[in-house]
């Protein structure tokens, strides 16, 4: 657990240390995929705050239960307010993996540094503080970031997650068929998929269920957490 005073000891840091930290190769600090040497594939679904509907698809996280798919949620800290029982729910699978995404969704590159400090930090104080759970996975809202955000990433010691697979599962004008293909044509060893657990993805738990069923197995590749993704390196013997 971090201590109390990190807050505003990160905020002297960030006045002090963002220029310094800042570097041509400081892209490379944002993770896309995994290794191409292993033969997984990162599952991954956001919890973006939601105004009008329950805000979670329980017949999606069903399916992965049952059928025992390791996945990586990222929670925003608004989705974990009014969703306790989900949350202890989610942190009780241990195939599961849970990351953040944010305190209210906000448009990052939009804020300065301590702002941002305090849009990434606060769901991750609120894991530890009320569900006694640290993560270190983060992902920004709507995928947007500058370089100020790669330095407060780093200071918070999280790592930095994006994607190599964009489902487009919100997009209420596709169909399971036109989203599965979009991941099929781009699906390989060491990918990481984003798709939605809010309720956002009307398609996402029957596109999961072909996904897991037909496309991955025929690919060869298995469903990982992120963690488990960026720590393997061997293809299957």
């Amino acid at each position: 657990m971090l201590p109390k005073a990190f807050p505003w000891i990160l905020s002297a840091l960030l006045i002090g240390s963002l220029e310094a930290l800042s570097s041509p190769d400081s892209m490379a600090q944002v993770i896309k995929s995994g290794p191409p040497s292993c033969p997984g594939i990162a599952l991954t679904f956001d919890l973006c705050p939601v105004k009008k509907s329950p805000g979670y698809d329980q017949a999606l996280v069903d399916y992965l239960i049952q059928h025992q798919i390791p996945a990586t949620f990222f929670m925003s800290g608004k989705w974990i307010a009014k969703h306790d029982a989900e949350v202890e729910h989610l942190l009780g699978i241990q195939f599961f993996e849970i990351g953040t995404h944010g305190e209210v969704h906000a448009h990052l590159p939009m804020h300065n540094a301590e702002e941002q400090q305090k849009e990434i930090h606060a769901p991750v104080r609120l894991l530890s503080e009320h569900y006694a759970h640290d993560t270190t996975l983060f992902r920004p809202p709507y995928g947007e970031y500058n370089d100020t955000t790669i330095d407060v990433v780093k200071l918070l010691g999280l790592r930095f997650i994006q994607w190599s697979i964009e489902s487009g599962d919100p997009d209420p004008s596709l169909t399971a068929d036109q989203i599965l293909t979009r991941i099929e044509k781009r699906a390989k060893p060491g990918s990481i998929v984003v798709l939605h657990a809010n309720g956002k993805g009307k398609q996402t738990r029957a596109v999961i269920e072909r996904l897991t069923t037909d496309v991955l197995p025929r690919k060869s590749l298995k469903p990982m957490t992120v963690s488990e993704l960026l720590a393997c390196k061997q293809r299957n013997p």
